[in-house]
């Protein structure tokens, strides 16, 4: 596969949702934090399967007090063997600064011993262009 076709907001935010993936699991804090808005909503319903409670978060410094406390806790983050993998993303791209995109998820753990499915959801997602640049302003994650 080719490089991305920087005019393309398809292929833009499709890269911007691996990659998210990608930071989630073995990028640095900042990093991750890098790809968002700085006014990003992230809610995600409760995980029994991690035992992550609901959570609601508003601007990039409770995303990032989030993602310090997943990593705290071993759920993500390097040295966890885990593996977020997203499949059947569609995104709606209006031709403007703004899209949506819905991705299902898979969440795997013990990646490098006995790997196995932990947990699947839906990410449902907009993003805007700042700057030349697709980054996520928000994200509802949904279990199931």
């Amino acid at each position: 596969m080719g490089p991305v076709n920087a005019t393309d907001p398809v292929s833009e935010i499709q890269s911007l949702l691996a990659r998210l993936a990608h930071l989630a699991d073995d990028g640095t804090v900042e990093e991750y934090l890098s790809n968002f808005t700085a006014d990003a909503v992230w809610q995600s319903s409760a995980n029994p399967a991690t035992g992550m409670a609901a959570q609601s978060r508003v601007g990039v410094a409770e995303i990032e007090a989030g993602v310090r406390a997943r990593r705290a806790s071993g759920i993500q983050g390097p040295g966890t063997a885990t593996r977020h993998v997203l499949s059947t993303v569609a995104v709606t791209a209006s031709g403007g600064d703004e899209a949506t995109a819905t991705a299902y998820w898979t969440f795997y753990v013990e990646t490098t011993s006995a790997p196995r499915l932990s947990s699947v959801g839906r990410y449902d997602d907009v993003l805007r262009r700042e700057h030349g640049s697709w980054r996520l302003a928000r994200r509802v994650v949904t279990m199931g």
